[in-house]
């Protein structure tokens, strides 16, 4: 019997727009469930019955059930070795990794919905306070991001010339980059792989703008 995947996902979430690529590169089928984050549906019971920490993405692969983002695409890259989100050497898998999580790990944390909700709150003018927020660190995220492409290892993409986790990874903080205005003019590499990504169908297929409701 073949199981249904199903990813539980909120369009403009960064770690569902992960997600989404990583299933559409490696062919993956899947039905997409919204999980309405500003609506905080995510708190809602049934939600948390799939993942007690009230996040997306939640997936249903292969008759099991995954979270956190970078654990499912490591999922992927195992069980789908063709899907090359990982280099074949141990080198270049640190690499890919240390790239994965330098987003994953410092910039999106500090920039999600949980974490910029508390600092409008604590502001006078709470937009104002988002927007110099997001600016400032996926600002200076990116710069750092940016330094590390300086790297005889990066290619067409942030390592080599096939895309691996760290270009699903990027992808998504460029996305919230240009969202919020952020001078991307010191990070010609990353826009350059930004292209380069946008060109490849499994890509362009997860952006929000075709994800949303």
């Amino acid at each position: 019997m073949t199981c249904e995947t199903i990813l539980y996902d909120y369009w403009r979430s960064s770690a569902s727009y992960r997600v989404r690529i990583a299933l559409n590169l490696v062919g993956e089928s899947y039905r997409s469930v919204p999980v309405d984050l500003v609506a905080k549906v995510h708190r809602a019971s049934e939600h948390l019955a799939r993942n007690p920490q009230g996040l997306v993405p939640v997936l249903d692969i292969d008759g099991q059930r995954f979270n956190q983002s970078l654990a499912i695409i490591e999922y992927l890259a195992e069980t789908r070795p063709e899907s090359g989100f990982l280099p074949n050497d141990a080198i270049g898998r640190q690499r890919v990794r240390a790239l994965s999580y330098a987003i994953a790990m410092d910039i999106h944390p500090v920039c999600n919905l949980g974490v910029v909700a508390h600092v409008m709150e604590a502001a006078p003018d709470g937009e104002i306070a988002r927007r110099a927020w997001m600016q400032k660190f996926i600002g200076e995220g990116l710069a750092a991001f940016e330094r590390l492409l300086d790297h005889p290892a990066t290619g067409a993409f942030c390592h080599g010339d096939t895309p691996t986790m760290a270009d699903i990874c990027l992808m998504p903080q460029v996305y919230n980059a240009r969202r919020w205005e952020v001078d991307l003019s010191r990070c010609p590499r990353i826009v350059a792989i930004d292209a380069h990504c946008a060109e490849i169908d499994g890509f362009a297929r997860a952006h929000p703008d075709r994800a949303k409701p």
